[in-house]
């Protein structure tokens, strides 16, 4: 089996700087005139499309599209500003059948969603890389270790809801789909050699039919540093806070954490500051804001105070899952031996087939099926459960043995 963490890198000379798209810099596709061209030339176009989007995580609310990057085979290069263009449907329909070549698939779909564009097959090259065994897999590493071209950087980060875009910005996300292809095929023959091309294919069209994922329940307690916070009173706050600061950040369209720090809910949270006036003493609060702001982060604490006992929150949210492993030896021994020798099975395996663990089966599936396994035990019901946990068929067949035996390292509770 080909090592590629080995041959991608001695089979190549030291990285060449790309440094312009190799037609230069599209203009930006901003109105409906541009945006017809456009389709008709990549409906014209062959072979597989390269798709990138840019969003303005970090400055904006939400995770929408502000720039998409796309590239192809006889149609070029086209960069399209989704806010100028916000239904980018027909560009799909032109597309339909034709498979997109995506870095970190699961990270762009869903803004590339919102704008009407969804593929029908794709191949994700961040995935790829994975499955290949690559140490590195941002598209930066991918290109230089794979293809030998080394990529600018520098503005990932940036805020894309910027207008106009800076031209050095453009020449980036250019970049960015100028060699996506060219990667894909090398990463399809480096899959081949090692015998998982037929592995990366059906995680790809796992991808692409997975529907979005459903809304969070009590987004609010995913804010950081929520293990400080133990009272329900306390939680009440953190919660009147959230939602405060989501819809101001929704009105404002900006990012909730250029409202409010998650640091400053917790530490508003744990103080129950009386008034406002006190509330300009905790960091987070006083620098910058004026009272009219600090009287409504108040009025959001007071309400929470207030509350009766019964629309308080619970300190945890409803979960049906297993309980934290470390508490797996005192709950059910049984259960603790069985994740000990499946966690060592998945890891051995994981090392002989050169891929992550979480690729060949996913900790949150080997932990159920080990807190309760089927009532038999046998390779059926193990491979059943792994179906309906929604493995893949090649990581049923891989997995299905080794967990198995892991079921019987220890006697059922």
């Amino acid at each position: 089996m080909t090592d590629a963490r080995e041959t991608a890198t001695e089979a190549l000379p030291a990285p060449v700087p790309l440094l312009d798209p190799r037609e230069g810099i599209p203009p930006v596709t901003a109105s409906p005139e541009a945006l017809a061209d456009v389709v008709a030339a990549f409906a014209a176009g062959s072979g597989p499309v390269a798709v990138d989007a840019e969003r303005a995580s970090g400055y904006r609310y939400g995770q929408r599209a502000y720039l998409v990057q796309l590239r192809r085979a006889g149609a070029g290069t086209a960069l399209i500003d989704p806010v100028a263009c916000p239904d980018l449907s027909a560009l799909s329909a032109a597309l339909d059948g034709t498979e997109w070549v995506l870095h970190a698939a699961t990270q762009d779909l869903p803004c590339l969603d919102e704008a009407g564009m969804r593929p029908t097959s794709l191949f994700d090259t961040e995935l790829a890389g994975r499955l290949a065994g690559f140490a590195r897999v941002g598209l930066g590493a991918m290109v230089e270790n794979v293809l030998g071209y080394a990529l600018e950087k520098g503005h990932s980060a940036v805020d894309w809801s910027t207008r106009p875009l800076p031209e050095p910005w453009l020449r980036y996300a250019a970049l960015d789909v100028e060699l996506l292809v060219d990667l894909r095929d090398a990463l399809e023959e480096e899959l081949r050699a090692q015998g998982k091309l037929e592995w990366a294919l059906q995680e790809f069209a796992a991808i692409a039919a997975a529907p979005p994922p459903p809304p969070r329940v009590d987004p609010w307690r995913r804010t950081s540093g929520m293990h400080k916070v133990r009272r329900r009173r306390q939680l009440a706050v953190v919660r009147e806070l959230w939602n405060l600061r989501d819809r101001i950040a929704r009105e404002r369209d900006v990012s909730p954490g250029r409202v409010l720090t998650d640091a400053a809910i917790v530490t508003a949270s744990l103080e129950a500051t009386p008034n406002a006036h006190a509330l300009a003493a905790l960091p987070g609060f006083g620098h910058r804001m004026g009272r009219r702001q600090l009287e409504q982060w108040q009025a959001a604490i007071d309400h929470a105070r207030s509350l009766p006992e019964r629309d308080l929150p619970q300190p945890g949210p409803a979960y049906a899952g297993p309980p934290p492993p470390r508490a797996w030896a005192d709950k059910d021994p049984a259960a603790a031996a069985r994740l000990s020798a499946a966690r060592a099975a998945v890891s051995a395996l994981a090392e002989q087939l050169n891929l992550p663990q979480e690729n060949l089966v996913t900790p949150d599936t080997v932990r159920r099926l080990c807190w309760a396994p089927p009532r038999d035990h046998g390779p059926e019901s193990v491979a059943a459960f792994l179906q309906e946990a929604g493995a893949r068929p090649w990581q049923v067949e891989l997995t299905t043995p080794i967990l198995t035996a892991a079921l019987a390292a220890a006697p059922s509770a």
